[in-house]
C-alpha cells in the first residue's frame, strides 16, 4: 500500500533567490524505511516540514495514506495529517513524567484505550519502569524512545524523524540504530528520517533519497536521486 505519494513540490522561503526545493517527487509504501541525504542547506530538514505541514509549499502534492494533505488548492493542518515527527532535540515535556509525556496525544482517545495504548508504547520502547520519570533523569538515548513512543502513540500513517542521532554519543549510535530500526519494524512503521550521516542509512533504511544541487544552464536544481 502506498502511504506518501510526493509529486513536484516546490517551496522556497521568503526573498530567497531560487526554491530550495525544486519539483521533488517520490514515493513510500508501507514499512519502508527512508533515508533522506543530503549536506548542510539542500533541504532535508524543509522537506520534512512541508510533508508535515509546517511549511506550505509553492506548488506540489502531498498525499498521506490516500489522503491528499496539500496542493494548489487544499491545505490541511499539521494535526490532521495523520503524521508523527520526532525532532532533534526529542521536544519532550520537562514538567511531565514519561507516562505524560506518551499520553498526551491521546485525548480523542477513552481513558481505558489510553491506558492499553501507554502500555504498548512502553513495552514497544522498552521503556516500562520508566513511566513516573522525567525527562531530565533519562539519557539521550532514553529520551529518544520516549519521543518515538509519543510520536507512534496515535497510531500515524507516517512517521517523520528529523536527524534522530545528532545529540548521541558516537559510542551509543550503533546500538540506538539497531533499536530504532526494530522498533520501526515491530510496528510496521512507514518512517522517513533525515540524516547528514551514510551510516545511519546503511543501518536502518531501506532505501534512500539524496538531495543533491545540479547545475545546469546557470539554473541549480534540486534533483531526488533515489537508491533502491
Amino acid at each position: 500500500m502506498k502511504i506518501l505519494d510526493v509529486e513536484g513540490l516546490t517551496f522556497s522561503f521568503r526573498g530567497a533567490k531560487k526554491p530550495i526545493l525544486n519539483d521533488v517527487s517520490f514515493k513510500m509504501n508501507q514499512g519502508e524505511i527512508v533515508g533522506v541525504l543530503g549536506q548542510s542547506g539542500s533541504g532535508k530538514s524543509t522537506l520534512l516540514r512541508v510533508i508535515a505541514g509546517l511549511e506550505v509549499p509553492e506548488r506540489g502534492t502531498v498525499t498521506v495514506a490516500g489522503k491528499t494533505v496539500v496542493n494548489h488548492k487544499l491545505f490541511v493542518q499539521p494535526e490532521n495529517r495523520g503524521i508523527g515527527m520526532v525532532f532533534q532535540d526529542y521536544a519532550l515535556f520537562p514538567h511531565m513524567t514519561v507516562k505524560d509525556n506518551i499520553l498526551f496525544g491521546l485525548n480523542g482517545m477513552s481513558r481505558s484505550e489510553r491506558k492499553a495504548r501507554l502500555t504498548e508504547m512502553l513495552e514497544l520502547v522498552q521503556m516500562t519502569e520508566y513511566a513516573k520519570r522525567y525527562p531530565h533523569e533519562l539519557s539521550g538515548g532514553q529520551q529518544q524512545r520516549i519521543a518515538l513512543a509519543r510520536a507512534l502513540a496515535p497510531k500515524p500513517s507516517l512517521l517523520l524523524m528529523d536527524e534522530p542521532f545528532s545529540n548521541l554519543d558516537a559510542d551509543l549510535k550503533g546500538e540506538i540504530r539497531e533499536e530504532l530500526r526494530l522498533i520501526l519494524k515491530a510496528a510496521n512503521m512507514t518512517c522517513m528520517m533525515v540524516t547528514h550521516d551514510r551510516h545511519d542509512v546503511d543501518a536502518i533504511c531501506d532505501r534512500s533519497i539524496s538531495l543533491t544541487e545540479e547545475k545546469s544552464r546557470a539554473v541549480e536544481k534540486v534533483k531526488v536521486l533515489v537508491h533502491g
